[in-house]
């Protein structure tokens, strides 16, 4: 394990040093930004904002529906690069819907984004984990939440679907989304998914440290849906 993965022995040997009680506290945020981004020597877009990082999501989406994907990032010599360290700039928690890659939906490459995909794309505390890790340790500057049209896992959620091991977890997790979208106006599914994606953001945002990232002005988390039949991602609010 420490062979293939150096920089998460030292986050581990950090975070004892913190202690527990740190977590969360401005003092966990400067530590751990201080000692684990010193570790990560790949160069990457410097000095980008949210904002910035939010952008590039955006244009790298808006390349992909008018099919004039640049595909960057996905030479020999960037393979080679990335294996010394990894600094992406964006994160996303995503669906595990095959038709949704974050990689090439966004026109990203290796080492662009820190991806964490599960169906109908909730927030576990397994994925918020790896969330937290790719935004304060390795400098994520944005956390987008795609869910997608037609979603399998919120529309069994609305038609209370039995389901045999444990996707069942699954739909519960879905179904205060699905509670929460009705009787609005339009498709229910497509209302479900987009309310869907609110709360899974609400559950990021309620973890201490991505909190304290967000009031540092270091992080920023929004949502996007995807249309299957375009390509395209719209920003969800």
């Amino acid at each position: 394990m420490s062979r293939l993965h150096p920089q998460f022995n030292l986050s581990r040997r950090s975070l004892f040093k913190f202690g527990a009680g740190a977590i969360g506290t401005g003092v966990l945020t400067a530590g751990l930004s201080s000692n684990l981004l010193a570790a990560e020597k790949t160069p990457a877009k410097d000095d980008i904002t949210p904002d910035k990082a939010l952008q590039e999501l955006l244009d790298g989406n808006d390349r992909f529906v008018k099919a004039k994907r640049r595909n960057p990032n996905q030479t020999r010599s960037r393979l080679v690069e990335v294996a010394k360290g990894q600094k992406p700039f964006a994160s996303v928690l995503g669906c595990a819907d095959s038709r949704v890659p974050s990689e090439i939906v966004f026109d990203q490459g290796l080492g662009d984004l820190f991806v964490c995909r599960v169906a109908g794309n909730i927030a576990t505390p397994e994925e918020i984990g790896s969330l937290e890790f790719g935004s304060l340790v390795l400098g994520s500057k944005v956390i987008m939440v795609v869910g997608h049209e037609k979603c399998g896992a919120v529309d069994a959620a609305i038609k209370g679907a039995q389901v045999p091991g444990q996707i069942g977890s699954l739909l519960q997790a879905i179904k205060p989304s699905v509670e929460s979208s009705k009787g609005q106006p339009g498709d229910k599914l497509e209302n479900a998914c987009k309310a869907n994606i609110l709360a899974q953001i609400e559950k990021l945002k309620s973890s201490s440290v991505l909190s304290e990232l967000i009031k540092a002005e270091k992080l920023k988390i929004v949502g996007g849906y995807y249309d299957l039949d375009t390509g395209r991602i719209s920003l969800v609010s």
